[in-house]
């Protein structure tokens, strides 16, 4: 994993007190693409996405959300607070605009950013991003994974449930490798994210779990109660450019999110992606280059 070896983690404090954790790599000074991990993970970058991103004069930035890594947790939050941590970050890292990108559990958080501070967000792209439990005519649970089933049962359940059944799964996830990754997303993936799921790319899933899990649960925790809440913003606030991605094979975030972002977000360039020969993790494993240039597109305003 070349490409991950020059990170650099910086440590940007808030007004409220608390920590929020950076990855910083690429060209010093080049455009940014704050990146919006999964859940959980803690913002080590996809293999490729460094390299990726620097082909194009980009710079790679990753927000820990609370919680996570070494970003001091914030109970209670909602999916709406991430847009003042990013304009925290962007404040000390002196950017006035960047881009945004984010993948599964960060899809939201992309929307929030876009949706809340589009004065500091060029374009948006999130790939597999969960929609609102409330959304009309969603089953928010219906074709996911055995797994994502019970865990939001437990959300649903309250705080000791949900602390129950995530603490044994931290703890199987805490050390998860390479070769190990595959077999523990279980029921999570089908052939197609399997096979996406080898070399460099499985290195990378398995040590951004990791690096999300090394301070606890809490940050999965907080992501989790969050999708089921309301997110703190409205999906007809987006005025920024924003591309959607979805994966028919996805058993994590089912096809049917995507179908419904595609539908219901509103805003003047709202660019769906719905491929049904794509996993969840086949996006970002197969189409980095296609998702970066279209992020990039020469139709964005920079």
């Amino acid at each position: 994993m070349a490409d991950q070896d020059a990170i650099e983690v910086r440590t940007i404090p808030t007004v409220d007190g608390r920590s929020l954790e950076v990855r910083l790599a690429g060209p010093a000074d080049g455009r940014l693409v704050l990146w919006h991990h999964g859940t959980p993970g803690g913002g080590f970058p996809p293999a490729g996405l460094v390299k990726a991103l620097a082909a194009r004069g980009l710079r790679y930035a990753a927000l820990t959300r609370p919680g996570y890594a070494g970003s001091t947790r914030q109970p209670g939050r909602e999916i709406g607070a991430v847009a003042d941590d990013a304009a925290t970050v962007l404040d000390a890292l002196d950017v006035e605009r960047c881009y945004v990108l984010g993948e599964s559990g960060g899809g939201p958080h992309v929307l929030a950013c876009a949706a809340l501070i589009p004065h500091r967000v060029i374009a948006a792209t999130a790939l597999a991003s969960v929609a609102p439990y409330d959304a009309p005519g969603l089953d928010f649970v219906g074709e996911m994974g055995p797994e994502n089933v019970a865990e939001f049962g437990a959300t649903l359940a309250g705080p000791a449930e949900l602390q129950a059944f995530l603490e044994p799964d931290a703890a199987a996830w805490s050390d998860v490798t390479e070769a190990q990754v595959a077999e523990a997303f279980g029921g999570l993936i089908d052939e197609v994210d399997r096979t996406a799921l080898t070399g460099a790319f499985a290195a990378s899933v398995a040590a951004d779990v990791r690096l999300g899990l090394s301070t606890g649960i809490w940050g999965w925790f907080d992501d989790d109660v969050a999708f089921v809440r309301p997110w703190g913003f409205g999906l007809d606030a987006i005025a920024v450019p924003l591309d959607l991605w979805q994966g028919g094979h996805d058993r994590m975030v089912p096809y049917a999110h995507g179908e419904w972002l595609a539908a219901n977000v509103r805003g003047p360039a709202v660019r769906a992606h719905l491929l049904p020969e794509h996993g969840h993790l086949s996006l970002a494993a197969a189409l980095l280059d296609e998702i970066l240039d279209s992020l990039t597109s020469p139709g964005v305003a920079t």
